[in-house]
């Protein structure tokens, strides 16, 4: 691919452009939107596991004062489409998991709302749950496709002959838990029934992926639904689909004589309503021969799916791709459980799935008497083993040279356990980092000249908080010519001309690259100069080079780990990413979304798990109080850098995405790193003291 666009705008360090209306509360989030006379609703959970709700006795809730209705499976409107049966809310007393949407209370003001739902009486008729998941179940099964659509399982070669006469070996399981997204801003709705249809104001991914999928819900075409999302305050995956809070909103709408209703999710419930990412049981092979080139991967994974909704994690996927080796295998295996239906959750797939295989790699350095970094560089590969394709740009071996010396690798003690500095034994550890290069089809912009060198664009694209406001803008800036003040941009309203979701940081490529099309559909149609008035709009050129080249981004994550001697606490004082990520379009932002994904790791390596009580099918650990995220005295040092990447075969704007990297290998690198403290191997995560203590 050519032609791609000079950077002026584009590589510059810019203020957000939604900087000032965030910090001074000017930015509307989904409840925020004022409304006339809003109904506010509390969603009524189910209290079991598996079941059957037999009787709902609503009476001391709707005497209270303020109470509107008390909505459930008997008295809902009837949905139109039961393709999804997550979202096929309120039609049936079935219970599926513990937490199950199964009614919600209609009052004046939310606390009247929460406080009838809390007297409502529910009695059921309860059935066994299974909410146990093991590598040796009866009724593990092969979906017929993993998330994204990749092939559930690979075999090439013959991986069992290559182990079973390598000199150099590994064969270990390794575990990663359940995990929830928490962002900042819970996830609510606000739903309006109008004579032309339905409004909904949400936190969402992507307004016109919410359209599309709650239209046919209520037998709607999908012109007479509006979403609208400005301003998402974090969404990490879990709003890049419509869950059932969304369809439970609309619903009471349509009963509430014309008033609007608002939902606001609890934090609590986000639990159980808007997905999460599933445990992993993942078994790694890793043969090699003396020098320590790999001569057979092999990386099986178990985890578990809802039963009345699928969803295969690509947990093994990455495996597929970052090391060469002539004999590799991978394949998913998945559990139906009495679970809340898993999700995307940030770098599904790549996250947990590099976890196993990175530590595995590790291992296998001790056991060959490598550096882990040499071991990884001699297994290096220019061409990608899932596709037979060469990479378009792979610079992983700058990535650790340039991290490597300024991390001082090079000083660190080889033998593990040896320094003790204080009463803290101290380490260094390290990991690769990969993420494919996803764009993601349809996307259409729109750019309209206000006259004077002035322009508008409009696409339905969604700000999560990544700074989409501030880079759209430069990347029109770019491809108009003209001053970043110049550019008016609209998006977050399906309104706009159709915008793909935010997700598998692929918004920038997918975005950007139509807005480019449009600007040079209007400049080939109107001059440099166009009237104003004048229009260009266009979806995003396909790219002849995807089907030459495979694109991913890379990078190399280093931790330095203290263990305390006496206590197995564990501190990581500094880490340092640096990744391979195409060209940045504003280093503000793209330091800001490498870092918040490297956090993100530092909390899945030390302290997130979801846990589910198998005696009552419950998530016991329900709120931010007692499900641990990572705090700012977790870490002393972060930083994120990255090499200068220029790749002309990827879009007009040379762009990979940055938006989910930055958080695969950081749990795989202050595992190593802990290993490398203590001379204690831990293969699941959450690393916490007892593993360590003496």
């Amino acid at each position: 691919m050519t032609d791609m666009l000079e950077p002026r705008a584009m590589g510059r360090d810019r203020v957000r452009h939604d900087a000032r209306a965030k910090v001074t509360g000017a930015a509307l989030y989904a409840g925020d939107h004022a409304v006339e006379r809003p109904v506010h609703l509390h969603v009524l959970q189910a209290s079991i596991g598996r079941g059957r709700v037999t009787s709902i006795d609503a009476s001391e809730a709707s005497a209270l004062d303020g109470v509107l209705t008390v909505l459930t499976h008997e008295n809902a409107p009837q949905l139109s489409n039961a393709d999804d049966a997550e979202l096929f809310i309120l039609q049936s007393p079935a219970v599926a998991f513990r937490g199950q949407i199964i009614g919600a209370v209609l009052a004046e003001t939310p606390e009247v709302a929460r406080q009838a739902a809390g007297s409502v009486r529910v009695a059921y008729d309860v059935e066994a749950h299974d909410v146990d998941l093991r590598a040796d179940r009866d009724d593990l099964y092969a979906p017929e496709e993993v998330n994204a659509g990749y092939a559930t399982d690979t075999d090439d070669g013959d991986v069992d002959a290559a182990y079973d006469a390598a000199p150099r070996r590994v064969d270990q399981s390794y575990r990663t838990p359940l995990e929830v997204n928490n962002p900042m801003e819970p996830h609510a709705t606000t739903a309006t029934w109008s004579e032309d249809g339905l409004t909904l104001h949400d936190s969402t991914q992507g307004v016109h992926s919410v359209r599309a999928t709650i239209a046919p819900l209520f037998g709607l075409d999908e012109d007479q639904v509006r979403v609208v999302a400005p301003h998402v305050g974090g969404g990490f995956g879990s709003k890049g689909t419509a869950h059932a809070h969304i369809a439970l909103a609309a619903m009471a709408a349509k009963v509430s004589d014309g008033r609007p209703v608002k939902l606001a999710v609890t934090r609590q419930q986000m639990f159980s309503l808007v997905g999460h990412r599933t445990a992993t049981i993942q078994r790694v092979r890793l043969a090699a021969d003396e020098a320590g080139h790999l001569t057979a991967v092999a990386h099986e994974v178990v985890e578990h799916t809802s039963r009345i909704k699928e969803y295969a994690e690509q947990t093994t996927v990455p495996t597929r791709s970052i090391y060469a080796t002539p004999n590799r295998r991978t394949s998913h295996r998945l559990a139906p459980l009495d679970v809340p239906v898993p999700s995307w959750m940030r770098a599904p797939g790549e996250c947990p799935g590099n976890f196993g295989p990175e530590v595995a790699i590790d291992e296998l350095a001790e056991v060959c008497g490598l550096d882990p970094i040499e071991l990884r560089v001699r297994n290096e590969t220019d061409v990608d083993a899932a596709t037979g394709l060469p990479f378009s740009s792979r610079t992983l071996v700058e990535c650790f040279d340039i991290g490597a010396l300024r991390f001082g690798w090079s000083d660190r003690p080889t033998v593990p356990g040896s320094r003790v500095v204080d009463g803290w034994r101290v380490g260094l550890g390290v990991a690769t980092s990969t993420y494919p290069v996803h764009t993601m089809p349809g996307s259409v912009a729109k750019v309209r000249s206000e006259g004077e060198g002035h322009y508008a664009v409009h696409i339905g694209a969604v700000d999560i908080g990544t700074g989409t406001w501030t880079a759209l803008a430069q990347i029109a800036a770019d491809a108009l010519d003209v001053a970043v003040e110049c550019i008016d941009l609209e998006i977050g309203d399906t309104s706009l001309p159709y915008a793909t979701v935010a997700g598998g940081s692929s918004g920038i490529r997918s975005w950007g690259s139509a807005i480019v099309e449009a600007a040079r559909r209007l400049r080939s149609e109107h001059g440099d100069h166009p009237p104003e008035g004048a229009n260009g709009e266009s979806e995003a050129a396909d790219n002849p080079d995807t089907e030459q080249y495979a694109m991913r981004a890379f990078g190399a994550q280093f931790a330095e780990v203290q263990v305390h001697c006496d206590t197995g606490e564990i501190r990581v004082p500094r880490m340092l990413g640096v990744f391979a990520v195409g060209r940045i379009v504003n280093p503000r932002t793209a330091r800001s979304q490498l870092v918040g994904g490297m956090t993100m790791g530092l909390s899945m390596a030390l302290h997130e798990q979801a846990f589910l009580d198998r005696a009552t099918g419950h998530i016991v650990n329900h709120d931010l109080a007692e499900y641990h995220i990572a705090a700012h005295a977790d870490v002393a040092d972060i930083e994120a850098i990255w090499v200068d990447e220029e790749d002309p075969h990827l879009n007009p704007m040379g762009t990979k995405g940055i938006g989910e990297i930055g958080i695969v290998g950081a749990a795989a690198a202050i595992a190593n790193a802990a290993h490398a403290a203590t001379g204690t191997r831990v293969r699941e995560l959450p690393l916490t003291a007892d593993r360590y203590l003496p």
